[in-house]
């Protein structure tokens, strides 16, 4: 089955003569790229450089021949590095001029076979991109693989999995793009401490998502040192240098580290579980020493009583560690009355808050907002 579904009768796609080229300085790199790849894809031959200048968006204003075949040179070699088979093609004959064009063989994609358990793995992975700027991709994405056999029932087998990462916001695309081609940026940042918003010029190193909010990890040109910023406190537009290969990244970033402090210190829940509800809390809970407040012996339920605490007001007391507060409140209070917070106190006044909240959106079902928030 070919990876792209334009009919390659067709040809690569080509402006018409009276359009004007798409500006290649307006045209977001990525977007180039597939158009590359599409217009290779289609071609019945191959295309000679002339052609790829001429007909595929993105390339057609570069301001001059030297800057079009940096451009056409570091495209390829990008397409390479992510395993599409670009392949050169000799003109023969009398032509000196070399064509390119994509093995259609070795870059057809085999057939799709997922078990719904699969299926819902990436499913539960899709969900982390909800940010605008690719729910669409990855919603088109999504129904793609489901028509190829697993169906809905994969939703089922991730149930309560839901991952908990808040929008990128507009500054993730082109600190993405900066990343990719090591391009400086420059930003407004508001700090976490004081709140004073100050200019930031960063050479950007990696974007990971991590609690419940994506970070920028770089080198801080002003302050001489490797930094972290947070997403959400970048204020107005983020400005890429025109410069590509700005900088050098390090050999070894070690994310995870320059990270640590940024999640939070681990914390541990008392949690309230009605029986059978909440199962992803359940997988998560930690053992919990015989002795501890609360406990009232186990249960007799296999490896998961090793990780109860007891018994409370008929429900099963569970410990399960945490590190963002917002993050964990949002994930509790999703369980409604099914979870009841025991400690810490700043928890569940939060779990509470949100409760009294989303009861507050029908004010006329005070029932509900009063079994909410009871224990």
């Amino acid at each position: 089955m070919p990876a792209n579904p334009v009919d390659p009768a067709s040809g690569p796609p080509v402006a018409a003569p009276s359009d004007p080229a798409p500006s290649s300085r307006g045209t977001p790199p990525a977007e180039r790229l597939l158009n590359l790849v599409i217009a290779l894809v289609n071609t019945s031959a191959s295309m000679t450089k002339q052609q790829v200048r001429a007909g595929v968006a993105g390339y057609g204003d570069a301001p001059s021949t030297e800057a079009f075949e940096r451009m056409f040179e570091r495209d390829k070699d990008t397409l390479r590095a992510l395993g599409i088979p670009i392949v050169t093609v000799d003109g023969g004959g009398h032509s000196d001029e070399v064509g390119y064009r994509i093995d259609n063989d070795a870059y057809a994609l085999g057939a799709v076979d997922l078990t719904p358990a699969e299926l819902g793995v990436v499913a539960l992975a899709a969900q982390l991109w909800s940010d605008k700027t690719l729910r669409t991709d990855m919603s088109r994405a999504m129904t793609k693989l489901r028509a190829a056999g697993a169906g809905e029932v994969a939703g089922d087998a991730v149930a309560g999995l839901a991952p908990r990462v808040r929008a990128a916001g507009d500054a993730y695309v082109p600190l993405l793009e900066a990343v990719s081609e090591r391009r400086d940026v420059s930003f407004r940042y508001r700090a976490a401490s004081t709140g004073q918003e100050l200019t930031r010029h960063v050479e950007p190193w990696r974007i990971a998502a991590r609690g419940s909010g994506w970070y920028l990890v770089g080198f801080d040109r002003a302050r001489g040192a490797a930094r972290v910023f947070r997403l959400s406190r970048i204020a107005g537009k983020v400005r890429v240098g025109s410069q590509a290969g700005a900088f050098d990244v390090p050999d070894a970033v070690d994310v995870d580290a320059m990270l640590g402090e940024r999640v939070g210190v681990p914390q541990r829940a008392r949690l309230a579980v009605v029986p059978e509800r909440a199962q992803a809390l359940r997988a998560r809970a930690v053992p919990v020493a015989d002795g501890d407040d609360g406990s009232h012996g186990n249960h007799g339920n296999g490896g998961q009583d090793a990780r109860r605490a007891g018994r409370h007001d008929g429900r099963d007391l569970l410990e399960v560690e945490f590190r963002s507060l917002s993050a964990f409140a949002d994930e509790v209070a999703g369980y409604g009355p099914a979870v009841v917070v025991l400690a810490p106190p700043q928890l569940r006044a939060d779990v509470l808050r949100r409760l009294e909240a989303a009861a507050g959106l029908d004010a006329g079902d005070a029932g509900t907002a009063g079994e909410a928030t009871d224990g």
